[in-house]
């Protein structure tokens, strides 16, 4: 389960792994649908076809369109979210956007629970 690949980007850095990403944003961010873009490109180089779970590690203060879900489901290979928010205002956002999402998508308190519950996933 080690990293892969490590990318960074303006707004944001990715961990790649074997079954799932972990991204992590930048201070002051704002991710957009247009973001959907790159991540499609970066999960069909890694993950051509295979299944994988796409986590965010929200440990900085930034904004997200909630209509990027939307466009984040049709993207093949992404079967489920994993939202790790480290304040309780990360935690009410993360909570308002699930609604925008009809996959698999869960909240944690941490990285380790997060990955058990990825594991589970794409082990099934």
């Amino acid at each position: 389960m080690g990293i892969i690949k490590y990318l960074d980007y303006e707004d944001f850095e990715l961990f790649i792994f074997d079954n799932f990403i972990i991204n992590q944003v930048k201070e002051g961010a704002s991710i957009e649908p247009h973001h959907n873009e790159l991540l499609n490109e970066i999960v069909q180089e890694h993950f051509s076809n295979r299944d994988m779970v796409y986590v965010s590690n929200r440990v900085k203060s930034y904004s997200v369109n909630p209509l990027i879900y939307p466009k984040t489901e049709t993207i093949p290979n992404v079967i489920a979210i994993a939202m790790i928010p480290k304040t309780e205002v990360m935690r009410k956002n993360a909570e308002y956007e699930r609604q925008f999402y009809d996959k698999p998508y869960e909240i944690f308190n941490n990285l380790t629970d997060a990955m058990n519950w990825v594991q589970e996933l794409v082990s099934n």
